[in-house]
């Protein structure tokens, strides 16, 4: 027997960073939990994708932790010791966030689909039903992780994962590992890894290093450059890519070390990958125990299919945050909004939508 129906305004689909900066929007706005809104989350436990995050990936080397509205990581958790693991830290602020709110969350709740029921969407978990005048789907991209295909990788006898499947440096000592990938992580995989095994760095550009601004992070305008070239995309229905490798690293006195240690000096992609290691167009050849695939994510769209939001470019066109082929729903942390910063801005504007339209 099919769960019941249960009417309902707005379905949040996800409990990340954007989800719970919707729930945060939503209760100002004067919607309650339960009949005004529900957030449904797949895990078993606050956190979002920062649970999965591989252990020795500590508070000092995240690539930005942003509060949520309404209450900072220090005025829930006090002083974090920026050697904390970020696993532990985050989830902990997501679930003193989810006090304040109310324990909105309902988890754990897998949404299969969202599909159209006449004036309203119907979104179907593996739990319950919900009628809802509108869907704001926050899922993020860390459940699909990317793994480009090369010829032969099928062949290799070593051990291949992607960042997703990462435990840190400690499964590769004495080994040579070939990583794949020039994004942050690509890099902060790169700075375990020279301590306990000998590594070759792959990407299909060449890095392009920033000098970092007086905190030590990307200057403004390279970010809104960024965020641009990102949202250009998404306005011409491509994919979107991401606004992380869109800016390029930031030159840290940590990735200045690496890069005059050697361990940054980049090769070109390889033409094929053999049972043994890896080959580049001109013959040359580098043996390989482990190919890590620092290579990215891309959104987890998968439940939103019964809508046929695909452009032909493979892309979905939002308007701001709604999406342009099923204006009741609308997407945050896609595209320009694909950081912990404007997930929460796009929280805020899809809930502004919502909340004009009732």
């Amino acid at each position: 027997m099919s769960a019941a129906l249960a009417a309902v305004d707005v379905v949040v689909v996800g409990a990340g960073q954007g989800g719970l900066a919707t729930a945060h929007h939503l209760l100002r706005a004067g919607l309650e939990p339960g009949r005004g809104f529900v957030v449904v989350d797949a895990a078993d436990g606050p956190g979002g994708a920062w649970r999965h995050r591989w252990p020795s990936l500590t508070m000092d080397r995240v690539n930005g932790v942003h509060d949520l509205p309404g209450l900072s990581m220090r005025e829930a958790l006090g002083p974090v010791d920026p050697r904390a693991p970020a696993h532990e830290v985050v989830p902990a602020y997501f679930a003193a966030y989810e006090e304040v709110l109310g324990r909105p969350v309902r988890r754990p709740e897998q949404v299969r689909q969202v599909r159209p029921a006449g004036p309203r969407l119907l979104v179907v978990t593996d739990r319950a039903r919900y009628a809802a005048r509108a869907v704001v789907s926050a899922t993020g991209t860390w459940t699909r992780p990317f793994r480009p295909f090369y010829p032969g990788v099928g062949t290799f006898r070593g051990r291949q994962l992607h960042t997703a499947d990462y435990r840190g440096p400690g499964e590769f000592p004495g080994q040579h590992v070939v990583v794949v990938g020039g994004g942050i992580s690509a890099v902060q995989h790169l700075a375990e890894l020279c301590r306990v095994a000998t590594t070759t760095w792959v990407t299909r550009r060449e890095p392009v290093f920033r000098a970092p601004d007086a905190a030590g992070a990307l200057d403004v305008r390279a970010r809104r450059a960024a965020v641009a070239e990102v949202a250009g995309r998404v306005a011409a229905g491509l994919p979107p890519g991401s606004v992380v490798s869109a800016t390029g690293l930031v030159l840290t006195p940590e990735v200045a070390a690496l890069r005059a240690a050697g361990v940054l000096e980049r090769r070109p992609v390889f033409s094929r990958v053999l049972p043994h290691g890896v080959r580049w167009a001109d013959g040359s050849e580098v043996a390989a125990d482990a190919i890590l695939w620092a290579t990215g994510f891309r959104p987890a769209l998968d439940h939103l299919r019964p809508l046929r939001l695909r452009e032909p470019g493979g892309g979905v066109l939002v308007d701001g945050t709604r999406a342009v082929r099923e204006p009741r729903l609308h997407l945050v942390g896609y595209g320009p909004s694909a950081s912990t910063v404007g997930a929460s801005r796009a929280a805020r504007e899809a809930v502004r939508v919502v909340v004009a339209g009732r």
